[in-house]
């Protein structure tokens, strides 16, 4: 049989009140690079650095499309005529 382990509190895993579900800020961060808005987070925090890795993530996948699209247009080009 399986043990399970006591879910610990915030405090007993070392975690502050500023610790949120860093998903939530890189939700922020992704959507923030659409709407062209900028974070409230201080940038020497965990939460700031994920808000960044969100919005690049967002970047990155913007840059995709627009290169994607380029390349197919160029092929129009050179194929259709």
């Amino acid at each position: 049989m399986i043990k399970k382990k006591p879910l610990l509190s915030r405090k007993d895993r070392g975690l502050s009140k500023y610790d949120a579900p860093l998903h939530i800020q890189y939700k922020k961060g992704f959507n923030s690079f659409f709407r062209n808005e900028n974070t409230s987070f201080n940038k020497n925090t965990m939460q700031y650095r994920e808000w960044l890795r969100g919005w690049h993530d967002a970047f990155v996948r913007q840059l995709e499309k627009v290169q994607h699209a380029e390349a197919r247009k160029r092929s129009e080009k050179i194929h259709a005529g």
